[in-house]
């Protein structure tokens, strides 16, 4: 009921801009979306709304949403931008040929499916150390929607319940999945007193609880039970890290994005970059036409050989990140592309000498804004559920190099730069960003997909600031990745293709072009216009935008 009186504080749904004031959030379902603006319309700020979104997307959004996980937090606070890094990290027990067999080749779903593939959860801490710093409500308030849609149940619709039926075909007996998901249908309240219990725990103790208090003990526990890796030390040295974000000008703004361990924020800075050096190329060509996509391509290539040499976690590597924006060096790699013919995919080196995530993007009355993208991995992680405690565990242990130049689940290659090691962080291309101007935020972005993520982003801020489309258009218009590898490959999504005419043109060129199974991000946008906020939720997810007025104080 708690939940139910919180959302009636909601004033607005999103028809038309908001005014200056007002507050506004994007989030990948209508839970997460309207338990943010309720948080923002009781005089919360962003980061409150963030962490009540945050969890009770543990709840609604199973695949993705989650107390087992990981993420990245970009935020814009009192005029100051700030970077929280709470991915995950490798368990104590973790070594660089954890995933190989006798013969030291790759073991097939060591490193995706089952205990062995969790990484040390960060979500829990991560909200908490942005609770303490930035918060303006009480902890416990914050989860208590989350606590009321685990204890009353939500209803999942036809989108999650098909991707449940999915992932209980392809964890089948290998975890303990279906005891705890198999019951799910689209049409019948899903509740989840287990989790509900934790979520309770967590409000009164704080993420201590998590990390060295009952939560620990269960998760530790089904380790044991489950062949997995992190112990009770793991959990309690955990830290979510502050660090610099990355901060580039772009177009009269400043872009505030991920650093390392995410190559995200270095990737989509390196693509407007790129784009801009080219920009002739560009001037009269269309979002999605032949020309278009290819430059694009070999932009990407180079971004994408430049990721798998340089970058990994920064405590155990050193990241080259200030030669790889340097304008002198991103002139240098622009002037590679070709623009009438394919690059050979060999002939492009790194530059320099010697499935399932989720987005939510909210600003408030104040001014602030947040960017965060959270995830489990792939859908619903590894698919080890936490007995007695009611959540699932990550397996983002396949964002490490299991083996130098083998590809991971999102096919990307990667090097010695990102190979496992105790209490390492796993490279990501999770790019939480925003864009100021004049000392104000003017946009929030993000999305999952994994190596898809800040091609995504790239591509909509693009459609936003080049071809001059609404939110709403930029997020709509079908998206397409290349990566390198595989060699002069371009996909496509089932969302939507390109026209037909064009990828004739792109075969003919040399390109080989693949519908992969899964749409391209599901983007979460925030825009300031002329007369307040305008967002859009990706018409690829269940995701909602709600403008709020807030009782704030201004």
């Amino acid at each position: 009921m708690q939940a139910r009186r919180l959302l009636t504080l909601i004033l607005l749904f999103f028809t038309l801009p908001a005014n200056a004031g007002q507050g506004a959030i994007a989030a990948p379902d209508r839970y997460g979306a309207e338990t943010g603006a309720a948080i923002l319309a009781q005089g919360g700020n962003a980061v409150d709304a963030a962490v009540a979104t945050a969890f009770t997307l543990a709840v609604t959004y199973p695949e993705a949403g989650n107390l087992g996980g990981g993420g990245f937090m970009t935020l814009w606070f009192d005029g100051q931008p700030h970077f929280l890094d709470y991915r995950e990290t490798a368990p104590a027990l973790a070594h660089r040929d954890l995933y190989l067999d006798e013969q030291g080749e790759v073991i097939p779903d060591l490193s995706l499916v089952g205990s062995q593939a969790v990484g040390v959860p960060g979500s829990v801490m991560g909200m908490w150390e942005a609770h303490q710093r930035f918060g303006r409500l009480p902890w416990a308030e914050l989860l208590a929607p989350a606590i009321a849609l685990a204890e009353e149940g939500f209803v999942p619709g036809e989108s999650l319940y098909r991707i449940q039926q999915d992932a209980l075909s392809h964890f089948g007996e290998r975890t303990n999945f279906a005891r705890h998901f198999g019951a799910m249908e689209a049409d019948t309240p899903f509740r989840q007193p287990q989790l509900a219990a934790t979520l309770k725990r967590i409000a009164q103790q704080g993420a201590q609880e998590f990390y060295q208090g009952q939560t620990a003990q269960l998760l530790v526990a089904q380790m044991a039970r489950s062949g997995g890796l992190i112990s009770l030390k793991d959990l309690a040295d955990y830290r979510a890290k502050w660090r610099q974000p990355i901060q580039f000008p772009w177009r009269g703004h400043t872009l505030i994005t991920a650093p390392p361990p995410s190559s995200g924020g270095i990737a989509l800075a390196q693509l407007l970059a790129l784009k801009a050096e080219r920009h002739k190329d560009f001037a009269t060509l269309s979002a999605n036409d032949a020309q278009y996509v290819h430059l694009v391509a070999e932009i990407e290539k180079r971004v994408f050989a430049d990721r798998a040499e340089y970058l990994g976690d920064p405590d155990f590597h050193p990241v080259p990140v200030t030669q790889l924006l340097d304008p002198h060096y991103l002139a240098k790699r622009a002037k590679e592309v070709r623009p009438d013919s394919l690059s050979p995919t060999l002939s492009v080196k790194p530059g320099l000498e010697s499935h399932q995530t989720t987005h939510y993007s909210v600003v408030d009355a104040w001014g602030n804004a947040v960017s965060n993208t959270t995830t489990l991995n792939l859908e619903f992680g590894s698919g080890v559920v936490v007995e007695g405690a009611g959540f699932l565990l990550n397996n983002e242990m396949d964002d490490f190099s299991a083996k130098p130049g083998v590809p991971n689940a999102f096919g990307v290659v990667g090097g010695d730069a990102n190979a496992i090691a105790p209490g390492k962080r796993m490279l990501s291309s999770m790019s939480p960003s925003l864009l100021v101007r004049d000392g104000a935020v003017e946009l929030v972005i993000g999305t999952p997909g994994g190596s898809t993520i800040f091609t995504s982003v790239f591509q909509v801020i693009s459609n936003l600031y080049d071809q001059g489309m609404t939110p709403e258009q930029a997020v709509a218009l079908p998206r397409f990745h290349h990566q390198l590898w595989p060699a002069n490959e371009i996909r496509q999504e089932p969302y939507g293709s390109l026209a037909p005419e064009v990828q004739a043109e792109l075969k003919a060129m040399g390109y080989t072009l693949v519908v992969q199974e899964w749409n391209l991000g599901d983007v979460q946008v925030l825009q300031r216009q002329p007369n307040g906020w305008r967002g859009a939720a990706d018409p690829r997810g269940r995701g909602r935008v709600i403008l709020v007025d807030s009782t704030a104080d201004q």
